[in-house]
């Protein structure tokens, strides 16, 4: 079949969050002999990705798009209307018998397309894109607009008539049936992890040798992420281990920086250091001489429904993990060894993490293999993506003509 598939995020390399999910759902279908043209944003090599991936791009180029570009949120909620006429142009020579949105904003303009192109339509929802804005200031998030984007963000399928759903966890598959979708219509399929990328690491002894005790956090570092809970446990782990360093993988972003800053002048003895951004296919030379990893967001209904890959990443090396209660990882992880949950407070977070660092890490070696082995053989990206593709031609052959 001939498929459009849309993103709001550049295809290739990807930049973080979500994006990396597109590159192993696109080689899925063109292992299986489906013609798919991507739209996306312009990217930097695109004959290069033509050519490595088989495919065929439509680059939006009226201005930069990206996780770090300035005036994000403005060009996210405006890339849809300029997205819809790129394919239905598209569509008049190639006749698409398939449309695959990738996150929320794409998924609007793929509901507007159901109408002009009369395709069956199949959205994937890699998080609660809105509700995860519960905990930004409220400059950045008025309480009143938030609660309507919220309500708009869970009734597109319903709303457009997607013939399916993708979603990124079971709890999120809950709230698109809660506002009206058939649940039989919807597959949660998680959010996986590039098993080659990301080797178990902790058996061997020329590993994970540092001088002082790491605490390691990696992905977008977005305001969700860094807030009053990280900022207490590290004051209360420092309080105890003032010789623990605490790294932070991932673009300095300005919620980052803000983060690095507040530690400096509330928290002086820590010891904090941050990468910078690191391409998707060297997190985890960063992980692996790690401590453990940690997963300190904020509570809100977006947290709640998303399946953090870093938790995915963290127990694929062999670290233990300490996550706030969030709702769809302690459904899937909740009987995990190695995850220990704290509740929404930084006194209680920072606790769990000195917990792992009181215990020697050859006392879980054997868990910790067991743990690797799990998400090696559940959410590997090409498990996740041979069960999403499975699940999107089989609604292609109910729904196609």
């Amino acid at each position: 079949m001939k498929v459009a598939f849309l993103t709001h995020e550049p295809f290739y390399p990807p930049s973080g969050g979500g994006s990396a999910e597109a590159v192993y759902l696109v080689r899925e279908l063109v292992q299986r002999g489906h013609q798919v043209h991507i739209f996306c944003p312009k990217l930097g090599e695109p004959e290069f990705v033509q050519k490595e991936f088989g495919v065929r791009l439509h680059e939006f180029t009226k201005w930069p798009m990206g996780r770090y570009t300035s005036l994000r949120s403005a060009k996210y909620l405006l890339y849809p209307f300029f997205l819809r006429p790129m394919v239905e142009a598209a569509h008049r020579t190639v006749k698409f018998d398939l449309v695959l949105s990738q996150h929320a904003i794409a998924a609007v303009a793929a509901g507007w397309l159901k109408r002009s192109l009369q395709v069956p339509v199949v959205m994937n929802f890699l998080d609660y894109l809105t509700g995860f804005m519960e905990t930004w200031p409220a400059y950045l998030a008025p309480p009143l607009l938030l609660k309507r984007l919220e309500k708009f963000e869970l009734s597109v399928p319903l709303r457009y008539r997607a013939d399916a759903i993708l979603t990124v966890s079971d709890t999120l598959a809950d709230y698109f049936a809660k506002a009206g979708y058939p649940r039989e219509r919807i597959l949660p399929i998680y959010y996986g992890y590039d098993a080659g990328l990301f080797p178990f690491s902790k058996g061997d002894p020329a590993k994970g040798h540092v001088k002082a005790p790491t605490i390691v956090m990696h992905g977008s570092l977005d305001h969700h992420h860094l807030g009053p809970i990280a900022l207490g446990a590290i004051r209360r782990v420092v309080r105890e281990e003032p010789s623990v360093v605490f790294r932070f993988v991932g673009q300095c972003t300005g919620s980052l920086e803000s983060f690095l800053q507040r530690i400096r002048a509330e928290i002086p003895a820590a010891h904090g250091e941050s990468s910078g951004f690191v391409p998707y296919a060297n997190v985890a030379g960063h992980l692996a001489d790690a401590s453990v990893g940690i997963v300190p967001y904020e509570e809100s209904t977006g947290t709640h429904c998303a399946f953090v890959a870093k938790i995915v990443e963290y127990l694929a090396v062999g670290l233990p993990v300490v996550s706030t209660p969030l709702d769809s990882a302690k459904r899937y992880f909740g009987d995990e060894p190695r995850v220990r949950f704290s509740v929404f407070d930084g006194e209680s977070f920072g606790e769990k993490i000195l917990s792992w660092l009181r215990e020697p890490a050859e006392l879980h070696l054997s868990q910790a293999r067991a743990a690797s082995e799990r998400v090696r053989a559940e959410l590997d990206w090409r498990v996740i993506s041979k069960k999403s593709i499975d699940f999107v031609e089989g609604i292609q052959l109910k729904t196609g003509s």
